[in-house]
C-alpha cells in the first residue's frame, strides 16, 4: 500500500461565487501538496496535523481564521486528531489560531483524550501557540445581519436547525486522513462550529468515533451536524466495517444512508480511507470539497 493523504472543506451547499470556488479548490489543493511533504520526514501525523493547518489558516473555511461565531458574537472551536490508538482533541476554545496544533499537544504531550474551555486556552498560550486574530469580516457582517433581524422583531429567535442549514449553504468542518508509508492510519478534524451555536456548545469534532477515527484498519473524519453525527457514531461505524472486509466506499455509503434516513439530507458528509489505499468521500449536501494524493502520483480535487 502506497502513501495516501485525502482531506475535506466540508459539507455544504457552497452557493458562492466562481472565485470563491476557484480558491477553495486551490487550497484544497495546497493542503493537499503540504501534508504530503510531511511524510517524507515523519508519518501520517504530520501529514494531517500538516494539511489541516492548511485549511484553519486559508479563511475560506469554518476553522482556524476562518471560524463562525456563536450567538453572543464570539469564537469557539473544537478540534480532534487519532494517532496509534490515541485521541488528543480540544473543545470549546476561543485563544488558539490553530486549535489542531492544541489537539496534537493533547495527543501526544498528556494522558487525556480532551482538554476544554479557558484550561486549554491557557494551555494554548503556555505552549506558545500564535492568538487568534478573531471573527473575519464577511462572519461578523452575516452576524450583526441576523441580530439586526431579531431586533428588529423580524424574527422572534434564531432556531439552531435555521442557524445549521444557513451556515451550511456555505461550508463546514475541515478533516484529514492519512496512512504512511508504515501503514500508520491517522485522521484530524477542526470547525468553529455551529453558526449562533448556544455558548458552549461542543460538536462532534473533539470526539473520537463521531467526528474522527482511526485505527490499523482505516480512518475516517465526518463533517456536518454535529448533533447527529455523535448519535450516530458515525465515523466509528465507518472504521469498523472497514475492520470487518467492507471498502472505504461501502463503509462510508452506509453509514451516510443511515443518517439520511434518520435526519434527512443536507446533514453529514465524511472522507475515509481503507487499508488498501481506497479512499471515500461522500456526502448528502449539495457540495463538499475533497480531494486526495498518493504515492502513485495522483492528485484530485473533488466535491465541487
Amino acid at each position: 500500500m502506497g502513501v495516501v493523504l485525502a482531506v475535506h472543506g466540508g459539507a455544504g451547499g457552497w452557493k458562492v461565487d466562481k472565485d470563491v470556488l476557484e480558491k477553495v479548490r486551490n487550497v484544497i489543493k495546497e493542503a493537499l501538496e503540504e501534508g504530503f511533504k510531511a511524510y517524507q520526514n515523519g508519518s501520517s501525523l504530520d501529514m494531517v496535523v500538516t494539511a489541516i493547518e492548511v485549511l484553519e489558516n486559508s479563511g475560506v473555511f469554518n476553522a482556524g481564521i476562518g471560524s463562525t461565531v456563536d450567538l453572543s458574537g464570539s469564537i469557539s472551536m473544537d478540534a480532534g486528531i487519532m494517532f496509534r490508538g490515541k485521541a488528543g482533541a480540544v473543545a470549546y476554545v476561543k485563544y488558539p489560531k490553530n486549535p489542531i496544533k492544541l489537539a496534537r499537544f493533547v495527543l501526544e504531550k498528556t494522558d487525556h483524550v480532551i482538554v476544554a474551555g479557558d484550561a486549554a486556552d491557557l494551555l494554548a498560550k503556555k505552549i506558545g501557540l500564535e492568538p487568534h486574530p478573531g471573527p473575519l469580516k464577511r462572519i461578523l457582517e452575516t452576524y450583526r445581519e441576523y441580530i439586526a433581524k431579531i431586533v428588529k422583531g423580524e424574527a422572534k429567535s434564531v432556531p439552531f436547525a435555521k442557524s445549521i442549514a444557513t451556515w451550511l449553504s456555505i461550508g463546514d468542518t475541515v478533516g484529514a486522513v492519512a496512512v504512511d508509508k508504515n501503514g500508520d492510519f491517522a485522521a484530524a478534524v477542526s470547525t468553529g462550529g455551529v453558526f449562533l451555536k448556544m455558548p458552549g456548545r461542543v460538536g462532534d469534532s473533539p470526539i473520537p468515533g463521531a467526528g474522527f477515527y482511526a485505527n490499523e484498519c482505516g480512518a475516517a473524519a465526518a463533517t456536518g451536524i454535529g448533533e447527529y453525527i455523535i448519535l450516530t457514531h458515525s465515523t466509528l461505524r465507518i472504521v469498523d466495517d472497514m475492520c470487518k472486509g467492507k471498502s472505504a466506499e461501502e463503509a462510508t455509503k452506509n453509514v451516510l444512508e443511515t443518517i439520511t434516513t434518520i435526519y434527512g439530507s443536507g446533514t453529514a458528509g465524511f472522507i475515509a480511507l481503507d487499508r488498501l489505499g481506497r479512499v471515500a468521500g461522500l456526502f448528502n449536501t449539495r457540495a463538499m470539497p475533497w480531494g486526495f494524493i498518493n504515492s502513485y502520483g495522483e492528485l484530485k480535487v473533488l466535491g465541487l
